[in-house]
């Protein structure tokens, strides 16, 4: 596998380049780290020296897992509310780790895994064409 970077050969699939996402490494290679900390990217991977300038991954994964985890807590804690009733103070005492569990946990994976889609497709910002010709 010594093929330039840039070969169809080379090119990974979407499904390789999701897990190469979900687990927190470059999207070219998938050896090298993407993070420097938490969510700070590295300016660049220690294993293939992809430049990490490209990527901006904006306010998609907190946008999903908002989504992902309302849903999870909401019903819950709806369910929980009509079959047992229990005062205010359980439920924050139920909820609010909850809702940092499904907020914190998978923030990392999915932005590195938005970053990593981002890749494989060579998404770009998008242009305007000039129409008057």
């Amino acid at each position: 596998m010594n093929e330039p970077a840039g070969t169809p050969e080379s090119q990974p699939t979407v499904l390789q380049s999701a897990l190469r996402g979900l687990a927190c490494k470059c999207p070219r290679c998938g050896e090298g780290k993407l993070y420097a900390g938490f969510l700070t990217l590295a300016p660049s991977c220690n294993r293939c020296g992809l430049d990490y300038a490209f990527i901006d991954a904006g306010d998609g994964p907190a946008i999903f897992i908002i989504m992902l985890a309302g849903a999870i807590v909401v019903g819950c804690a709806l369910v929980v509310e009509v079959k047992y009733q229990p005062p205010y103070w359980l439920h924050a005492v139920l909820w609010l780790p909850l809702i940092l569990a499904t907020t914190l946990l998978p923030l990392r994976s999915m932005k590195s895994l938005l970053i990593a889609l981002q890749f494989h497709h060579k998404a770009a910002p998008g242009r305007l064409v000039d129409r008057a010709k």
